[in-house]
């Protein structure tokens, strides 16, 4: 037994790292529950083991008395002089206990409880070494897979990733090798337990650290991220250097450093924009690639209103809500995305106008106006030309109900041809004054008003020539 005890120590003490102290210390504890079947509940009983020579012993500290009323606990005064010749009533003496079949009990539990202890040792090992790599990136492979979670061997050690902790859109194979976040190391009642995470925000950041040399050194400063892993991230950048641009830093020479990080979050979207102080400016290239028509803040309320075209509202909020959401949680405020009514409201005035204008120029009905124009005919100059067969292809209405549209439509616009309108003009008001005068030259004479006679005319003017003389002289 002492030479199979030895090479046990030996072999863990090499092999394993485990020192020979406390591989001791675990025997002696295993050995001490199996003594207790064996010897009995001796007092103060105990297990010495040498080290060097892998002699065990078991001992036990009794009481000296007259009279034996507890065996394992007392020890008559003879026998305790024949292992301590001066030994009295009441003295310690401690006596070796040791049962006979030990080595048997020893060669049994020596190597199961060095398992144990290795195996608590390890537990120590992963604490104190990944104790301090919370927030680091580690690289490993996946060995299995435990219900939702994801056992990735580390090398010595293993990390577990959580279901939540997952990619959903990512497929993990046995054998994969992978790179993951460092969540967290927990010392919990199972032992120390290493807490892997790809989804987590701090996963990209760590990659942009990585990826950029000027977010690693601060020259350019990750102001916020927003995630949902799998799908898409957005991330604000900021430089106090106004020589850099912290856009051109990030995204690299031809995207060059971009591309690595998006390839190892698994072709994940990633929109990197400039920080900015104004928020306006800020909401406004976090919604991009949106064109924004209008904006509203309310700093109490931290809130943020939008307005867009309904061409753009797609874009602004984007698939499932991502677009806009991820804004709201990089900015820190409240994101409502709204359709611009006011763009609508133009639309449909000249919508109704254009229908206006067919059924005053056409006298067609009110209701095939509107189907005309809903259909892309604005103007009834685009019906001459048309067959009934061509126009029964774009309105609901039968070949002979489209012929007679546009005969009606052709005859409306010769006649306003043959009959245009006079043209308004800044001299009307004068000429509606000369035609005036012109019917009142024309009108016949009435006896309240005559026109003076040709001799009251000459005379008329005699007098006022001779006027004109008397004045000259």
């Amino acid at each position: 037994m002492t030479n199979e005890l030895l090479a046990v120590f030996e072999y863990f003490e090499k092999e394993k790292g485990i020192d020979r102290a406390t591989m001791i210390d675990a025997l002696q504890t295993a050995l001490l529950t199996a003594s207790r079947k064996s010897v009995g509940p001796a007092r103060d009983l105990r297990i010495d083991i040498d080290p060097d020579k892998g002699i065990i012993k078991a001992i036990c500290s009794l009481m000296v008395v007259e009279t034996v009323q507890a065996p394992y606990e007392e020890l008559d005064l003879n026998t305790a002089r024949k292992i301590k010749a001066e030994a009295e009533v009441d003295d310690e003496i401690e006596v070796d206990v040791t049962p006979a079949n030990f080595g048997r009990i020893a060669a049994q539990t020596a190597r199961q409880a060095i398992m144990q202890r290795l195996r608590q040792a390890e537990k120590e090992m992963i604490y104190d070494e990944f104790k301090d790599r919370a927030g680091d990136i580690v690289s490993g492979t996946v060995r299995r897979f435990e219900r939702s979670d994801v056992i990735i061997d580390l090398g010595k050690f293993e990390g577990i990733m959580g279901g939540r902790d997952r990619v959903s859109t990512e497929d993990y194979n046995i054998g994969d090798r992978i790179r993951a976040y460092v969540v967290a190391v927990e010392n919990g009642v199972r032992g120390p337990e290493i807490i892997l995470s790809r989804s987590h925000i701090n996963f990209v950041k760590r990659l942009f650290e990585a990826e950029v040399s000027e977010v690693a050194d601060r020259t350019v400063e990750l102001r916020g991220i927003a995630r949902e892993a799998g799908y898409r991230t957005k991330v604000a950048v900021h430089s106090e250097d106004e020589k850099i641009d912290p856009v051109g830093a990030c995204v690299g020479l031809r995207g060059a450093r971009v591309k690595n990080i998006v390839r190892e979050l698994n072709n994940e979207k990633v929109d990197i924009i400039r920080y900015s102080s104004k928020i306006e400016e800020f909401v406004t290239d976090a919604l991009k690639p949106a064109n924004l028509r209008s904006i509203r803040t309310d700093e109490e309320q931290k809130s943020v209103w939008v307005t867009v075209d309904e061409a753009e509202l797609s874009k602004a909020i984007g698939r499932r809500g991502q677009n806009a959401r991820l804004t709201s949680q990089l900015v820190g405020w409240n994101v409502q995305i709204e359709k611009d009514e006011s763009a609508q409201e133009q639309f449909e005035a000249k919508v109704q106008e254009a229908i206006d204008a067919m059924i005053e120029r056409t006298g067609l009905s009110h209701d095939i106006a509107v189907a005309l124009v809903t259909e892309g005919i604005i103007a009834p100059e685009m019906l001459i030309g048309l067959e009934g067969k061509d126009l029964i292809e774009v309105i609901e209405v039968d070949e002979g109900q489209a012929q007679a549209i546009i005969n009606q439509v052709t005859v409306k616009l010769a006649e306003a041809e043959q009959n245009p309108p006079a043209p308004e003009t800044e001299d009307a008001p004068a000429q509606a004054a000369e035609e005036k005068v012109e019917e009142a030259e024309q009108a016949p004479p009435n006896d309240e008003e005559k026109p003076p006679a040709a001799d009251e005319v000459d005379e008329q003017e005699e007098q006022d020539e001779a006027s004109e003389k008397t004045s000259a002289e």
